[in-house]
């Protein structure tokens, strides 16, 4: 499929709904099909990375300092804040 910015949009709304549902419901290319057969992940190496994934942030919280978590807790506050006032 090519990139979108390559593609010349048409200013028929007809034409653009045509080529939406052409690229919708076209096959997917022998390319396409042969790098998804070749790459089946190891299920033993993804319920141990699971595993990791869900000790892991409570395991950082227990090794950190009351001071500095809350270090982490202000500069975060002070990020969510600075987005908002510049919208």
């Amino acid at each position: 499929m090519q990139n979108r910015s390559s593609k010349k949009k048409s200013k028929d709304v007809n034409t653009l709904a045509s080529q939406i549902v052409e690229e919708a419901t076209e096959e997917p290319s022998e390319v396409q099909e042969q790098e998804t057969e070749g790459h089946i992940k190891n299920p033993h190496a993804q319920a141990l990375g699971h595993l990791g994934g869900l000790k892991g942030g409570k395991a950082r919280a227990a090794k950190l300092s009351a001071k500095r978590r809350k270090e982490i807790a202000q500069k975060a506050a002070k990020t969510r804040w600075k987005k908002k006032q510049t919208k």
